[in-house]
C-alpha cells in the first residue's frame, strides 16, 4: 500500500536519536519471537478491529512493520464490546495501542481519560471536515476518521422520476403513485427513532444543542425545547396516528426495509446499510436529499467511525505514526471502503468514490450537510427521554404534543443539571 515514505523516515530517525525503546501496551503482544532484530529493537503495538475491518489492516500492518520494524497485533473484537473494554482494560495497561470505533463514544472515553490526541497535523486538511469535526472533543482531534455514515432518501425511480423539493411534495408524489405507502421509515413502538427523524427536527430550527464558536457543541444551550421544537412536535402529531398516519410505529426498521423492496412504496428514509437488499430486489433507486418539513434545512446526523490512541499506550510514536500514513492513507481509506460501503473520511479515497459510484454520490452530498452526532457525555440524558416523547407523539397518546416536548426539554435539563 502507498504510504508516506518521508514520514517513515522520519519517524526511524526519530527513533534512533532519541534512542527509545519501543514497548506497546500490557497487552500488545511485546514478546513475540518472530519479528526479526528490527522488529524487536522497535518493539510493538496492539490494535482491536472488528471482523469486517481485519483483512485490510492485515495488509497495512504488514507494510508498517516492513517500512519500520514495529510488530503490529491484531486483535478481533466485536464492535459493540470495543468502547466498554477499552474503558476498563486500558488504565490497568492491559488495553490495546489502537482500536476502532464511533466518533459519538468520544465523550465517554475522554471524561473517562483512556484516550489521547493524535497529531494529524497538516494531514489534518486531507479529510473531509464533517470526519474531523466529529473526532474532535474540547478542541483536540482525537481520532483518524475512515468512514462516513448517514441516512438519506431512496426513491424508487421507476415509481416516481423526479426528486421531491419538500416533506409536502414527497408525500403527493408518493400517493399519486398509488401505492400502499406513499413514505417508509422504520420506527420502534416505544421509541420512534429519533435518529432518522432528526432531519425533519432540524428543518425546523430545532437542534439538541448549540454550538461554541468552533463549532463544537455546547453542553449549557440545550436547543431542543425552542419554538422550533415545539412546531416540530405539532407538525409529528399531524403525521401520526391522530393525523395522516404516514408515521407509524407498528413499521420497524425491517418491515419498512421488506415494504421497500417489495415496490409497496417509492420512497425510504435510510442509511447505505439497506441499498443491497434494494438493489438485490431489482429495485432501480436513486439517493435523494432529505426533504424539508419545517422550511428549513434537513440535516440528519452524521456517524464518523475511526480509530483512535490509548492514552496509555508506551509506543505512541509508532501508534500515531500507523494511525496518519497507514490508516489515513487513500490505498487503506478506499479499501475500508469497498468492505463497508460507507463513504470514506479522507477527501481524495471520497471524491473517487463518490465519481464511481452514484449510490456513494447521493449519500455523500447529503452527508456533506450533515452534522456530527453529539458525542459530549450530556447526550445520554438527551436518548433518555427523546425517543420515548416521540412515540407518544406520534400515537397521539399523553396529550397535547407541545406539552409533551416541553416536558421531555425540562426532563432533558434536569438530567443534564
Amino acid at each position: 500500500m502507498k504510504v508516506n515514505k518521508r514520514s517513515i523516515v522520519a519517524f526511524g530517525a526519530m527513533a534512533a536519536v532519541s534512542s527509545l525503546t519501543l514497548v506497546g501496551c500490557a497487552g500488545g503482544g511485546g514478546d513475540a519471537d518472530n519479528g526479526g532484530d528490527a522488529a524487536e529493537s522497535a518493539g510493538s503495538i496492539t490494535v482491536w478491529v472488528d471482523a469486517d475491518r481485519a483483512g485490510v489492516l492485515e495488509e497495512a500492518a504488514a507494510d508498517f512493520t516492513a517500512d519500520s520494524g514495529v510488530e503490529v497485533e491484531l486483535v478481533q473484537k466485536e464492535f459493540g464490546d470495543i468502547r466498554d473494554q477499552f474503558v476498563q482494560q486500558v488504565p490497568t495497561g492491559e488495553g490495546p495501542d489502537i482500536a476502532v470505533g464511533a466518533h459519538d463514544w468520544l465523550g465517554v472515553l475522554v471524561t473517562n481519560g483512556v484516550v489521547a490526541p493524535v497529531e494529524l497535523g497538516d494531514a489534518a486538511g486531507d479529510f473531509e471536515e464533517v470526519a474531523i469535526d466529529a473526532w474532535s472533543y474540547e478542541g483536540q482531534t482525537y481520532g483518524v476518521p475512515y468512514a462516513i455514515e448517514n441516512i438519506a432518501l431512496l426513491r424508487n425511480t421507476d415509481l416516481v422520476p423526479e426528486a421531491p423539493t419538500s416533506y409536502d411534495d414527497m408525500i403527493a408524489k408518493g400517493q399519486a403513485a398509488g401505492t400502499e405507502y406513499p413514505f417508509l421509515v422504520g420506527l420502534d413502538p416505544e421509541a420512534a427513532d429519533p435518529y432518522h427523524l432528526y432531519p425533519f427536527q432540524t428543518s425546523f430550527g430545532a437542534p439538541v444543542f448549540g454550538t461554541n464558536d468552533d463549532g463544537s457543541y455546547n453542553a449549557d444551550d440545550l436547543q431542543i425545547g425552542n419554538e422550533g421544537g415545539q412546531a416540530f412536535a405539532t407538525w409529528l402529531a399531524s403525521q401520526g396516528a391522530t393525523g395522516t398516519g404516514v408515521f407509524n410505529t407498528n413499521i420497524t426498521g425491517e418491515l419498512a426495509t421488506e415494504n421497500f423492496t417489495s415496490g409497496a412504496s417509492p420512497f425510504y428514509l435510510t442509511g447505505p446499510w439497506n441499498v443491497p437488499a434494494a438493489v438485490d430486489a431489482g429495485i432501480n433507486i436513486a439517493v435523494d436529499p432529505i426533504p424539508s418539513a419545517g422550511g428549513g434545512e434537513a440535516q440528519p446526523f452524521a456517524g464518523v467511525q475511526g480509530f483512535f490512541l490509548s492514552s496509555e499506550s508506551e509506543n505512541r510514536l509508532a501508534a500515531n505514526e500507523f494511525l496518519i500514513n497507514y490508516i489515513g492513507s487513500e490505498e487503506v481509506q478506499t479499501a475500508l471502503y469497498e468492505v463497508g460501503g460507507r463513504a470514506p473520511a479522507l477527501t481524495a479515497a471520497f471524491d473517487a468514490a463518490v465519481a464511481a459510484d452514484p449510490i456513494t454520490a447521493g449519500f455523500g452530498e447529503v452527508g456533506a450537510n450533515a452534522v456530527p452526532m453529539p458525542s459530549i457525555p450530556e447526550m445520554g440524558a438527551v436518548w433518555q427521554f427523546w425517543g420515548v416523547t416521540e412515540a407518544a407523539i406520534i400515537n397521539g397518546q399523553g396529550g397535547d404534543p407541545v406539552e409533551l416536548w416541553n416536558k421531555m426539554a425540562a426532563d432533558i435539563q434536569a438530567e443534564i443539571q
